[in-house]
């Protein structure tokens, strides 16, 4: 059985899966506003991922009994001053959010609660990719951040992304 705390701080990590899609989405339009057409799919299907994040959450407490909690949310930053420096941004979010699994991770044990445990490993599993996702899109365009040519061609090479 899962605690009232354990589903609080679940809720609070729904509510931040939510947020992370709208930042995702964010950036998806301003790499449309700017032409990143690549970089928009890219950023478009991970917004649909976080999506996806929030309602395993939500499936989870809901399997266990408990209430979803849907609260409200800021509004993401809407501009970037380059595809690179969304990446960066994206990269210090995931970072925040592998934290924040990390703490319900740490929750679980505390509890002794398996159940959560068990389902948290995916997401741990999970953080890993996004943040070397991450982590090579800025590799490659720190490399070519100064040609246009270099930049047009890796934001070509991020729209050939396949839906997870």
């Amino acid at each position: 059985m899962i605690s009232k705390k354990m589903a609080q701080e679940i809720n609070a990590q729904i509510n931040r899966e939510f947020f992370s899609a709208f930042l995702y989405l964010a950036m998806a339009n301003d790499a449309v506003d700017k032409g990143f057409n690549g970089t928009a799919r890219w950023m478009t299907l991970q917004f649909e991922e976080e999506q996806e994040h929030a309602l395993k959450f939500a499936k989870y407490l809901q399997d266990q009994g408990e209430k979803v909690v849907l609260g409200a949310m800021d509004a993401p930053q809407t501009e970037w001053s380059s595809i690179l420096a969304m990446f960066q941004d994206a990269l210090a979010h995931e970072k925040k959010v592998t934290a924040w699994i990390n703490d319900l991770y740490t929750l679980a044990l505390e509890e002794k609660d398996y159940a959560t445990q068990s389902m948290l490993k995916w997401f741990i599993d999970e953080q890993v990719e996004e943040e070397a996702n991450c982590n090579e899109a800025i590799a490659a365009l720190s490399m070519v951040s100064k040609s246009v040519n270099g930049t047009f061609m890796y934001d070509r090479q991020l729209g050939k992304r396949k839906e997870d």
